[in-house]
């Protein structure tokens, strides 16, 4: 491959410490880099330096004649000045760009629902985001940076994001380099990733869980210092070989390596021992919605607007629901409906008598009282202990020892709440709400500002936190990785995703492409529903539930066969192949059930 850029020696130091210390490293073309690391340990200052836009203090950058370099800023950088279409192709003739097969992808992509002449000043954060994005990729670069790409991005447009630059350029043509917390994203886009840390970048084959598979033999074999990094990785590898095992056969490494690894790693989560915990703890009655829906009135030039319509969902202790929906789908409705803080315009919602909900919001509200005080002093009000995990498990864990689980050093515990980095405050947000001890906690958009260990660390904090658990993220893998199960809200109806996350692509997907038959079934479902019996409809719900354990049971019997044949011989290419045609004729039998299954939930409404 043909070399691009490269970097020797680089040295980079602020007032307060050293960055990076003779620092070597290259790009070639095909490369496809995800960069990784704590916050603070220079992600954005290698990008930078790399991309000619920041100087090193010593050492050089150099970069093949005639290379060009895009790169996306975490910073909005976009002029106020511009309309949409100004700032994504200028003074570009309309034929020009419209004749261009991959501006035109990128415009259906991030801004079709945005109107080109509308002004960037009046775009939201996530729309001004969206054109930043169509802005950098509508132009020709044989080096592309992305930082933090996926900030202010729904699942959509990450999904719609990772796609395109996989087949931007060709397999051994362009380079990428891109920092992100998303642990989805580095799986699906990179083929190498660089770890920042200790004024060094380590390099590593493969993509976010390659690397965790190598760090955690790297941390095996390090120093007593690096347990509890190594304990952690090892614990999110556990779950990326149970969990996702299609993510570490992308890799070249044997997988009885990866197995021999975690086979002393338990599941996850004890989750019988956290649901018995939890009905101890709230009792059989957590929250129901029965019919609910809500409807705000007009207001001013705004006409009356349908929300939410007859949503039937009853909570079960102990669930961990992941929510899904585009924005202004109805999310933060919904769980306002759930937190009792919205009461419905139709239908009822039931809170059991012990339920306490609490909800970490966008937002620091839950700082504001203290904002000015060390946190030494906001935790010294709290509690002195607190109890984590079930059975043998359980923990008792004071305020101090949590932060310190949370990336807090002892220093920091002297410093005031407002002079805490972006992060450390989301965290100690986290830290406030987790201490308060609700039996019901709502997460709106965690990962803000976190980076890739700090959101293992959190996880492993959620993973014996025993309590009913709803999130809404655009951080696919935090969303499977802390959730059981996943709704969405579509066509304001709330509606269960057997299939996940994908399930729920698939759906946007169909909706977007037929937007016809998908208003046409909307607004049929009424009549389809009234046109079923009652004995129609008892027996559509029957087999409704026969069809989603039916799929449990074989993804189930999926996943154990795919993790079988890493102890097959590998060598019995017949008896391999025998395993691989049942595995096939399984999933066949899912995406016929999966049919069936679509047409029962539109019959049912």
């Amino acid at each position: 491959m043909a070399h691009l850029l490269g970097a020797e020696g680089l040295h980079l130091e602020f007032p307060t410490r050293i960055v990076f210390d003779s620092v070597t490293l290259g790009i070639e073309e095909g490369d496809r880099i995800g960069i990784v690391g704590r916050n603070g340990d220079g992600k954005s200052s290698l990008l930078a330096m790399l991309a000619g836009r920041l100087d090193p203090d010593a050492g050089r950058v150099t970069v093949r004649g005639g290379t060009t370099i895009g790169v996306l800023d975490q910073a909005d950088v976009l002029d106020d000045a511009l309309t949409v279409g100004g700032a994504i192709v200028g003074d570009t003739p309309e034929h020009e760009w419209a004749g261009d097969p991959k501006v035109r992808d990128v415009i259906d992509g991030l801004v079709s629902d945005l109107d080109w002449n509308a002004s960037v000043a009046d775009l939201s954060g996530g729309q001004r985001r969206r054109v930043a994005l169509a802005t950098l990729l509508a132009g020709d670069w044989d080096i592309i940076g992305l930082d933090e790409p996926t900030n202010h991005l729904d699942v959509e447009a990450i999904g719609w994001l990772a796609e395109h630059l996989k087949k931007r350029w060709p397999a051994s043509q362009g380079a990428l380099m891109v920092v992100t917390h998303d642990r989805w994203f580095l799986d699906e886009v990179c083929t190498e990733t660089w770890e920042v840390h200790d004024r060094i970048v380590e390099p590593f084959e493969g993509g976010y869980a390659a690397y965790i598979l190598q760090r955690v033999e790297r941390d095996r074999m390090a120093a007593a210092s690096e347990a509890k990094r190594q304990n952690l990785a090892r614990k999110e590898l556990a779950w990326l070989r149970r969990g996702a095992p299609a993510r570490t056969s992308k890799p070249k490494f044997r997988i009885d390596a990866a197995n021999e690894l975690i086979s002393d790693v338990p599941e996850i989560r004890d989750r019988i021992g956290l649901q018995s915990l939890a009905v101890s703890r709230l009792g059989k009655d957590v929250v129901d919605l029965i019919d609910a829906g809500v409807t705000f009135p007009a207001s001013g030039s705004a006409p009356e607007r349908e929300v939410l319509r007859d949503v039937e969902w009853r909570i079960a202790p102990g669930e961990r629901t992941g929510i899904l929906g585009v924005n202004g789908a109805g999310k933060s409705t919904l769980l306002g409906l759930v937190a009792g803080t919205l009461s419905p315009t139709s239908g009822r919602v039931k809170h059991g008598k012990t339920v306490q909900v609490r909800t970490l919001t966008q937002r620091l509200d839950e700082l504001q009282d203290v904002w000015d005080e060390p946190v030494r002093v906001v935790i010294g009000r709290l509690r002195t202990t607190y109890t984590f995990g079930t059975g043998s498990k359980a923990a008792e864990l004071t305020p101090g020892q949590l932060l310190e689980r949370l990336g807090f050093s002892s220093a920091q515990l002297s410093t005031p709440v407002k002079d805490l980095s972006g992060g450390q405050q989301r965290r100690l947000q986290l830290l406030l709400v987790l201490l308060d001890q609700p039996n019901v906690m709502i997460l709106d958009e965690p990962t803000n500002d976190m980076d890739t260990d700090m959101l293992a660390a959190i996880e492993d904090l959620l993973d014996s936190w025993p309590g009913t658990l709803l999130v809404v993220s655009h951080d696919r893998y935090f969303l499977e990785r802390v959730t059981d199960q996943q709704y969405a809200i579509l066509d304001r109806r709330l509606r269960h995703l057997p299939g996940g996350v994908d399930e729920y692509l698939r759906l946007r997907a169909l909706e977007q492409n037929h937007p016809n038959q998908a208003s046409a079934g909307s607004a049929s479902a009424p009549a389809a529903e009234s046109a079923l019996s009652g004995a129609d409809r008892r027996a559509a719900e029957k087999e409704l539930t026969a069809l989603e354990r039916r799929m449990q049971k074989l993804a189930a019997q999926i996943d154990q066969a795919r993790h079988a044949l890493a102890d097959h011989d590998q060598s019995d290419y017949a008896g391999l192949g025998d395993r691989m045609k049942e595995i096939s004729a399984q999933e066949a039998e899912v995406e016929e059930l999966e049919l069936r299954w679509f047409e029962l939930t539109e019959q049912l409404g």
